[in-house]
């Protein structure tokens, strides 16, 4: 069955099909709540807020083909909500298992994803999810701006100020960016 059967199935109250469409949908709804947010529990609080709003609100998507960025969006406000409400709590830094042979200099890439946290840790929240939508998730930019609900102009205009204020935030700790030797500090 095609994802716009479901939908539409779940948008007449159809529990079965909005789980299918649930679990299609969860593992990239907690990657992307977990790199917006930094946490893993605040992740998963997150994306349950999405899933409840998402049944509530089902009979209020109009385009069943656009579920997708309609639930990223959903995802966004809610991980923002999170932030809102648990402004005190410290943000944790969770690295993947590395999975192959290690090759290079295992102490720079590990440098390097730290001066890539901070920087995006100092980004507006609605700044870092489409960061994190674009270029960690690999969603196109006009996908992405419908995910947030913003024109595609405000998306670039919001990207290239992101990447700029990432920039200087590097900068600003003193590691030389433009180094091939990469994690010099100047």
């Amino acid at each position: 069955m095609d994802q716009r059967s479901l939908v539409e199935q779940a948008q007449r109250g159809d529990h079965d099909a909005f789980a299918v469409l649930v679990r299609a949908a969860i593992a990239r709804l907690d990657a992307a709540a977990r790199l917006i947010l930094r946490d893993r529990e605040l992740a998963r609080d997150a994306v349950q807020d999405t899933l409840i709003a998402a049944w509530r609100n089902m009979a209020g998507l109009r385009d069943p083909d656009r579920f997708d960025a309609w639930l990223h969006r959903l995802l966004v406000r809610s991980c923002i909500d999170v932030l809102r409400r648990r402004r005190s709590r410290p943000i944790e830094v969770e690295l993947p298992e590395f999975g192959g042979p290690v090759t290079g200099n295992i102490d720079i890439a590990i440098a390097e994803r730290e001066i890539v946290e901070v920087a995006l840790r100092q980004l507006d929240p609605s700044w870092r999810a489409l960061v994190v939508l674009h270029y960690f998730l690999g969603m196109p930019l006009p996908e992405a701006s419908a995910a947030l609900g913003i024109p595609l102009g405000t998306a670039k205009s919001r990207l290239h100020r992101s990447l700029d204020q990432m920039r200087t935030s590097i900068a600003a700790e003193g590691w030389d960016i433009a180094s091939p030797a990469r994690g010099n500090v100047t």
